[in-house]
Order: structure tokens, then sequence, then C-alpha cells
């Protein structure tokens, strides 16, 4: 049987994963705001759309996770 210790990420994963996530995040959110400034929206509208596109918010809530889990191993490093 393995020890759950092994299985867990280490803090270089945790930051590795946080990095790769955060430059998704930031190429979608690019995204989000040329497509509104190609729709000629008002930037009020992007603002908005942002705020509550539901992608964005998710990959928000892994970003608090990953970076909560990588600070608690590295109190405990």
């Amino acid at each position: 049987m393995t020890d759950q210790a092994d299985q867990e990420p280490t803090v270089d994963e945790l930051q590795e994963s946080i990095d790769e996530l955060f430059a998704y995040r930031e190429r979608l959110y690019k995204d989000v705001v040329g497509l509104g400034k190609k729709l000629r929206l008002s930037q009020k509208k992007i603002d908005a759309t942002i705020k509550d596109h539901p992608e964005l918010t998710r990959i928000d809530k892994f970003l608090d996770q990953l970076k909560h889990q990588r600070d608690t191993r590295a109190i405990g490093s």
C-alpha cells in the first residue's frame, strides 16, 4: 500500500498547475475582452460579462484552492 503523502502534489507541482491555469485564464480573459470589443460592446457590458463568465469564475475558484493548498504545504514543509 502506498503512503498518502507520496500521492499528494509537491509545492512545485502545485505552483506549476497554478502557473498553467493562470496562463489559460489570461488567454480566456483576453478572448472575452477581444470579442466584446469586436462586437463593439461598452466597457461596462464587457466588465459585466467577465464578472459573470462561468468559466472564468470556475477558474478563479480553482486558483484560490490551489494557492491555499500550495501555501499550506509550503508552511508545513
